[in-house]
């Protein structure tokens, strides 16, 4: 499956199995290595990963409620190809529910969790780019799950933990031009970004926590949406 290696699956119940290709299919996804707009068939899965298609189908109704896969009538199922209007979708619900993630981090943190992010911040900044671009992206996600649940918020750290496994990475990773490289000019921004986001958080600013971490998520957005439009044109 598209590079994949073959499939060697040993769930013991068929729920498990079922959530096994549930999981083995989002990964491959969100990697990239199912590309947006490709067309999934049912019976081609089923072969290259080794099981029945039932939990199969069951699995691709599942990423479709997910909202990884969408389903076209007469035509069968794909991969989402986001637009640059469903980035900034996505980007204006973070930006809201991270962003008071954040206000009530900024309260509620302990000297633990500011270590993880200080430990997760210095292990981005000597990322060498592109090179571990995988262990970048890896380490962003980290960091921003980090202060998620440093908001001790349970739902916010529910829907926002079930946000992170799939759409941000799934982003990034559709589009070409930064699937393999940043999207133009930010590397350097995402580290004084990350930088003035913890000194907030150091500072128990909540308002100056909700604000930066508001425009990190905004300036990304901005980046990726560009970068989509410019490979449309």
């Amino acid at each position: 499956m598209h590079n994949a290696q073959p499939a060697s699956p040993s769930p013991e119940t068929p729920r498990q199995l079922r959530q096994w290709v549930v999981d083995r299919l989002r990964s491959d996804i969100v990697r990239g290595q199912i590309p947006s707009g490709e067309w999934l068939r049912q019976e081609k899965l089923a072969r290259e990963l080794g099981v029945s298609q039932t939990p199969v189908r069951e699995a691709l109704k599942q990423l479709a409620a997910e909202g990884l896969l969408q389903y076209e009538p007469y035509r069968g199922i794909r991969v989402v190809d986001f637009t640059a209007e469903d980035v900034e979708d996505v980007y204006a619900g973070r930006v809201a529910s991270e962003g008071r993630a954040a206000g009530f981090a900024a309260k509620l943190i302990t000297a633990a969790e500011l270590d993880e992010l200080r430990a997760i911040q210095a292990e981005i900044v000597v990322c060498e780019m592109p090179r571990e671009l995988s262990h970048y992206r890896e380490l962003n996600r980290r960091f921003h799950l980090a202060i998620i649940r440093a908001s001790h918020r349970p739902y916010l750290i529910r829907a926002l933990t079930q946000l992170w496994e799939t759409f941000p990475t799934m982003l990034w990773g559709s589009v070409p031009d930064t699937a393999e490289s940043s999207a133009p000019g930010r590397d350097a921004p995402d580290i004084l970004e990350h930088e003035a986001l913890l000194a907030a958080l150091t500072a128990r600013d909540p308002k100056a926590a909700e604000q930066a971490l508001k425009r990190h998520i905004e300036s990304s957005g901005q980046a990726l949406a560009a970068a989509i439009r410019a490979r449309r044109r």
